[in-house]
């Protein structure tokens, strides 16, 4: 399939700003479009090719602790999701708090809603989550994009245009059962609207208009939801508690096509008539998307586990504990805080690398992060973001004064076609002096689970059992 054939992909001349990709939207975010240097300048930044290497020539490399007695050896898998919300930012609150798009990269979200350069202990525990058992922790790592470099759009063939609204079902907690008759009419009357919207959009020969799409497309569209959303917000207001801010998800947007003009005209429209606030997992800022991170992101499949002690029992982690995994400037900083996180599906207790792989057929590009899981006791962050939580032994034991807590391992499973790995065309977001070295690849994780869920998993862990939420 050609780079225009109903795929999205970002201008070498224009760059997707702060938390919206053409893959999925951010609810309600303005849309910013800077220039970087003349057309004819423009250049792709994507890894070097000398980054990428055949997995099924890489030596075994993963030693797994064996289990002493007492260990503890349950998994606890946390469903929160792919991130449908399109919930993206440049912004770090752990590293670089208050500081917008402070990572200078796009970062992928899945839990709390709400993260940005704002957030705060307070703000994430009010805020929703994407987590189906309530867990509003949250759960953060760069995209990764790919980048046809060579292939251009042709003349003549413009992709499908196609309107894109934000899931409201999965934004549904805890749906009471004398409303649910009522909701799920009113959720099935949402996806008629877009069908509408999609058919008009289709069947019309002003597409290219943003004014006309946003105004007899994309504006009545919201309109429309609006009044859909308010219906679902009373039906469960009347048996039970009224879910809140339901109606940021009325907005939708143009995706694909030389409709996404209109996207822009359309969230531009909205930011001048409700500015982002703080909490609301949105980022300003403009200036600074790096013209290096270009090309199409990729949504991975996530799974999200938390593992034991293979030399004991594990106890709680405290409410609001902050961990990084990696190091974004590796180059900078040097490979002390670095870890191998790549592999192909099928390799991964054998595998683990610091390059891009190369899968064979049936394969997929993998990253697989596994967090320090060695607490201090006492402290839920420290000045460097590191000093309270440590990595175990490589026979999993904690230094003398650490406490082993649950171990949370991300992976991330990508469908990156193999002509695209061969050729070198994904890679991972970075800060500029990185120019996306795989060994940068780090995750963030802020812990803002309630007690309850806490408890279940810390159980679940050390009596051995495999539960997922």
């Amino acid at each position: 399939m050609t780079r225009n054939q109903g795929r999205h992909r970002f201008s070498r001349r224009t760059k997707l700003t702060a938390g919206v990709t053409g893959l999925a939207l951010t609810i309600g975010l303005a849309v910013a479009i800077s220039t970087a240097g003349e057309p004819d300048a423009a250049q792709a930044d994507g890894a070097d090719i000398s980054q990428f290497v055949d997995i099924t020539k890489q030596q075994p490399n993963v030693k797994v602790p064996q289990p002493q007695r007492g260990a503890s050896t349950g998994t606890f898998t946390v469903s929160c999701g792919n991130n449908e919300n399109g919930h993206f930012n440049p912004d770090n609150f752990i590293a670089q708090p208050g500081v917008r798009n402070g990572a200078q990269h796009l970062h992928d979200y899945v839990g709390n809603v709400s993260t940005d350069a704002d957030s705060t202990n307070e703000s994430l525990a009010a805020a929703d989550t994407t987590c189906r058992n309530g867990d509003k922790s949250t759960y953060f790592w760069p995209v990764v994009r790919i980048d046809r470099e060579n292939e251009e759009d042709q003349p003549g063939q413009p992709a499908e245009a196609e309107v894109e609204c934000p899931d409201v079902k999965r934004q549904l907690k805890n749906v009471p059962g004398q409303a649910k008759a009522e909701v799920d009419r009113n959720l099935e009357q949402l996806k008629t609207q877009i069908s509408e919207a999609n058919n008009r959009l289709k069947s019309s020969a002003n597409v290219q208009d943003p004014n006309f799409v946003n105004n007899a497309i994309l504006g009545p569209l919201r309109d429309k939801r609006t009044a859909t959303i308010d219906r679902i917000a009373i039906a469960m207001g009347r048996v039970g508690q009224r879910p809140q801010n339901l109606q940021r998800l009325a907005p939708c947007t143009v995706k694909d096509g030389d409709a996404k003009d209109a996207k822009v005209a359309e969230e531009a429209k909205q930011a001048e008539a409700d500015a982002p606030e703080k909490g609301d997992g949105k980022s300003a800022s403009d200036e600074n998307e790096l013209v290096g991170n270009e090309g199409e992101i990729q949504r991975p499949q996530v799974d999200l586990t938390f593992r034991g002690s293979p030399v004991g029992k594990v106890e709680a982690m405290p409410q609001f504990l902050r961990i990084l995994y990696g190091d974004a400037k590796v180059s900078t900083n040097g490979t002390k805080n670095a870890r191998n996180s790549w592999t192909c599906t099928g390799f991964e207790d054998k595998v683990l690398i610091n390059k891009y792989p190369i899968c064979p057929e049936g394969s997929k590009v993998k990253r697989i992060h596994d967090f320090n899981s060695c607490w201090d006791g006492k402290n839920t962050d420290s000045a460097n973001h590191r000093d309270h939580i440590v990595a175990p032994d490589q026979n999993g034991k904690c230094p003398k004064g650490f406490k082993a807590v649950p171990q949370l391992r991300i992976s991330l499973t990508y469908n990156i076609p193999r002509d695209v790995q061969v050729a070198g065309q994904y890679a991972v977001d970075s800060f500029p002096e990185e120019e996306h070295n795989p060994f940068s690849d780090h995750d963030d994780f802020a812990n803002v689970m309630g007690q309850q869920i806490m408890n279940r998993l810390v159980q679940c862990v050390n009596s051995g059992r495999k539960c997922r939420e």
